[in-house]
């Protein structure tokens, strides 16, 4: 009851609706339900058809075609159309979600939050565990740090993919999955990775998101973005001379591609140069850009691991790191500032001297040996993997 009362919390105005959007389908879907068995629905956030989710639901229709399967996704998504093409399609958050929500057998999603609605269903399927249809995790991307809200006690997942081997042996000693649950199959995003398309004239500035300036903003009318550390270092950074000397003397641009938790933020960031790229989401794919780029700079996020997958080299620029563990991530297993992906600094010069250390020297690839240490996996199976891994998980229902 205590976590009952705990979640309903968080259960706002525009989440109502879908109670009883909900109330309505019920009777109708658990008729569906008794005739459409083994219904897989995959989803990942409602605006794009990018990540694991997307090329899982791409795979299985390529590979196989027979499986019973749809993907969900607002109409309004500039992917809407590239996923249309490839099977059945749900609106995201509407009624007919619901409906195959009830029905499917399986939830696949990249997404904690890859449901109709992110708060009833958290009651469903974790407060009152009313809803159990073995959800599997395709995560959004590699976990790293201590993430409590993906603790089991805080998911119920059947199934939670990893990718890395740190990774897995971390969420299975750190989150309380049950034996089996942490399943290290690899990222379906990643069998699309390879180096067959490295640029070494352009390196990605690809800084996360902060909860506290992002998502929290739509509580804070008052903030203005301009003053926040966030915004003054990352626009010091893009707008120095220094940035663009160093551009210049090695012919190379750059891309500034904040991630979509702060693209709201986009326009006051200016570009003062023609080589920097100041990055939309809706007009860059992050994949082709992460596949483009032969160095990247980042703060804390794990798409580096995307990058070390293809075994191209980071920076760490993190210069607010005792407010981001103290507000947002507690410290994983991952060390920053002493580990063989890349290197770390809190300073923007010695950041710009990296910067030109690792473009003077063409932008040295990773050594096989030390992503291998983290990826077994490299060889574009991860979605089949992943397909089996379900598959087994129908066997033992059955």
């Amino acid at each position: 009851m205590g976590k009952l009362k705990d979640s309903l919390k968080y259960i706002t105005a525009g989440d109502i609706g879908h109670c009883f959007l909900f109330a309505f389908i019920l009777p109708f879907a658990l008729i569906a339900k008794i005739f459409i068995r083994k219904f897989w629905l995959v989803c990942e956030d409602r605006n794009e058809a990018r990540d694991n989710g997307y090329h899982f639901f791409r795979w299985v229709r390529a590979n196989r075609p027979k499986q019973k399967i749809a993907y969900a996704i607002n109409k309004k998504s500039p992917d809407y159309q590239k996923v249309k093409g490839l099977g059945k399609v749900i609106s995201y958050g509407t009624l007919s979600h619901w409906f195959w929500y009830i029905v499917a057998d399986k939830n696949i999603s990249s997404q904690k939050g890859g449901k109709p609605n992110a708060a009833v269903c958290y009651v469903l399927e974790v407060s009152l565990g009313l809803r159990k249809n073995n959800r599997v995790f395709l995560q959004h991307g590699v976990t790293k740090d201590k993430a409590d809200w993906l603790f089991y006690d805080a998911t119920k997942m059947r199934i939670f993919v990893t990718s890395a081997l740190p990774e897995q042996e971390y969420i299975e000693q750190e989150f309380g999955y049950p034996k089996g649950n942490v399943q290290l199959l690899g990222f379906s995003r990643f069998d699309a990775l390879n180096l067959d398309d490295r640029d070494e004239k352009v390196i990605l500035a690809m800084p996360t998101w902060r909860n506290w300036l992002g998502r929290a903003s739509s509580e804070n009318r008052d903030l203005d973005f301009t003053t926040t550390e966030y915004f003054k270092k990352w626009n010091e950074f893009i707008t120095s001379k220094k940035l663009v000397e160093i551009l210049e003397k090695y012919d190379t641009k750059l891309i500034f591609y904040p991630h979509r938790n702060m693209q709201q933020f986009i326009n006051h960031f200016v570009s003062n140069s023609d080589r920097i790229i100041i990055a939309d989401w809706k007009k860059y794919d992050i994949q082709s850009v992460l596949k483009q780029a032969s160095l990247m700079i980042t703060d804390y996020s794990s798409v580096f691991f995307d990058f070390a997958y293809m075994r191209k080299p980071v920076l760490f620029y993190q210069f607010d790191e005792q407010e981001f563990r103290q507000k947002q991530y507690s410290q994983g297993y991952f060390d920053y500032k002493d580990n063989p992906l890349g290197k770390w600094t809190d300073d923007k010069d010695t950041l710009f001297s990296l910067l030109e250390e690792s473009l003077k020297n063409k932008n040295p690839l990773i050594d096989k040996e030390i992503t291998a240490q983290f990826f077994p996996y490299i060889d574009t199976k991860n979605s089949e993997r992943i397909f089996n891994a379900i598959k087994e998980l129908e066997r033992k229902k059955k």
